[in-house]
């Protein structure tokens, strides 16, 4: 298409613009969470976009983030793409057209191709599905619960499942697990030896640290990430790590000692988010995925007593390198857990 051009690069003014505002931008568009990926050791971003070659405006935007799982020559093998957030177009036909131009060209580039590029949705998107089958973005059914936030806290504590809401209220008269903010940087360390735990337990990899010191530096002066923790005494119990962007926040990364669990911290952390974004006029809360609906999945369980809306927005992958996944198919469901 003449009026159109592909660019790796953006004015940063005008890239943030285009996110705020389009009614599907979210935080995973904007140029903070690119920076935080630019800082962490073990993701690389890309920036793609087509826009109009007489103006320079964007009119469509792929973030894929490359996350290889070994160095050398083996990261030919091991890498793959994750578009958090999905892909982002201009409202219209102009956009949609502009958007498989951007696809095609994307598919197109052999160059350090991962092995699939994954894109995952997080609104529901029914006028891009031509765009996507027509360039091999396949899609897959993934879950994931919402919850309205804009009744107000009350609302949402009466629409949580009785035994939980039960479980919190009891655990707020009894005061015995105390939760703040972690807004210093050296604090980090209670969040991620509580992951750690976590993600070891579930025989989960995660990210390496750096995610979080970037995510902390980047984001938490402009309002845009929340770390909470729980205490009991002098322990750390739980922690929870949310995203917040517009109207929107986003469940991000979540921890729990599981020795404290008859204090039910992860009940009562997760109801200090839901409380406390409510009442800063947030008006959703997304839980950041619930796993595919023919899979067993724990935290979906967990997720679900929180009397969210259950969505499947999917994922819609497309696969760079056929023959390399073919010979690795148990790599290959070691990177679809990765992160």
């Amino acid at each position: 298409m003449s009026e159109l051009k592909i660019v790796n690069t953006l004015d940063q003014a005008e890239w943030r613009r285009f996110v705020l505002e389009n009614p599907n931008g979210n935080i995973f568009h904007s140029p903070e969470m690119f920076q935080v990926f630019e800082q962490a050791r073990g993701f690389v971003p890309q920036l793609w976009a087509a826009v109009n070659d007489l103006t320079g405006k964007p009119l469509a935007l792929l973030l894929p983030v490359q996350i290889p799982l070994m160095s050398g020559v083996m990261r030919h093998f091991t890498t793959r793409a994750v578009v958090y957030g999905s892909v982002l177009w201009e409202p219209g036909e102009h956009g949609l057209a502009a958007l498989d131009f951007l696809l095609a060209e994307y598919a197109r580039n052999q160059k350090n191709a991962p092995i699939f590029t994954e894109l995952r949705n997080i609104w529901e998107m029914p006028e891009a599905l031509p765009v996507l089958q027509k360039r091999h973005f396949v899609y897959e059914a993934h879950l994931n619960y919402i919850i309205d936030l804009y009744e107000g806290p009350e609302a949402v504590l009466k629409n949580i499942g009785s035994r939980t809401r039960k479980n919190i209220r009891h655990g707020l008269n009894k005061g015995e697990v105390l939760i703040d903010e972690i807004t210093r940087r050296e604090e980090l360390d209670d969040c991620y030896g509580l992951l750690q735990m976590t993600y070891q337990n579930a025989q989960v990899p995660l990210a390496d640290r750096s995610l979080f010191e970037a995510a902390f530096d980047v984001l938490l002066e402009k309002g845009m990430i929340r770390f909470a923790r729980a205490r009991v005494g002098d322990a750390n119990v739980a922690t929870s790590v949310e995203l917040l962007y517009k109207d929107v926040v986003y469940g991000w990364y979540g921890g729990v000692d599981r020795e404290f669990s008859s204090y039910t911290p992860n009940e009562l952390i997760m109801w200090n988010v839901l409380e406390w974004i409510s009442k800063q006029g947030y008006r959703y809360y997304d839980f950041g995925g619930a796993g595919k609906p023919d899979e067993k999945y724990g935290v979906r369980d967990f997720k679900a007593k929180f009397g969210g809306r259950l969505v499947s927005y999917g994922r819609n992958v497309f696969v760079h390198k056929p023959a390399v996944l073919f010979l690795s198919k148990i790599g290959y469901q070691v990177l679809r857990r990765w992160l």
